[in-house]
């Protein structure tokens, strides 16, 4: 075999070496997404919708509902928590949003009791619905970067749940 001849092989050796890696680096990408749309479906909210629309959620994969909203502007993932009796932020969490800290106080988890900080929310939003001066926790406890949604926010809207849907209304609102 010449030269020539072995550059040739090189060359498309190299090549067929890219496109496998650029085929598994896209199977990585889709399949990423395809995780990511199963443990929150509710991703992409409206935020576009007109202020008081109900907004629907769909169920998760893990029977949750998990969706993306905001606090005071920042985007936040958010795992509905009718048992909750406040909204509660993971420390780092409310590092990163600039939270205040209030009185410390107690709080009964599913993983024990932890002490943290109360706070006040400016304004969270859920696509189409936002709440000022909402009541909250930071809780050190909460590990990665999800909130619980809980009932400071949620009670401001009518809660319907059906199947693997939720709809959030206003009060008063069908």
């Amino acid at each position: 075999m010449n030269d020539e001849d072995k550059a040739v092989r090189r060359a498309g050796i190299g090549m067929m070496l890219l496109f496998w890696l650029i085929v598994m680096g896209f199977g990585v990408w889709w399949f990423q997404g395809f995780i990511d749309e199963r443990y929150n479906p509710n991703a992409n909210l409206d935020r576009i919708a007109e202020d008081g629309e109900p907004v629907t959620l769909e169920r998760n994969a893990s029977g949750h509902f998990v969706a993306t909203g905001y606090i005071d502007g920042e985007p936040v993932e958010f795992l509905l928590d009718t048992g909750a009796s406040l909204v509660s932020v993971p420390t780092t969490l409310a590092d990163r949003l600039g939270l205040q800290r209030g009185a410390t106080a107690d709080f009964n988890t599913a993983n024990g009791r932890v002490r943290g900080h109360l706070t006040t929310i400016d304004e969270i939003e859920l696509g189409s619905l936002k709440a000022r001066d909402v009541r909250g926790s930071i809780n050190p406890g909460l590990g990665g970067s999800t909130a619980l949604l809980g009932m400071s926010f949620l009670s401001r809207f009518d809660i319907e749940i059906r199947g693997a849907k939720m709809v959030l209304r206003p009060t008063g609102q069908g």
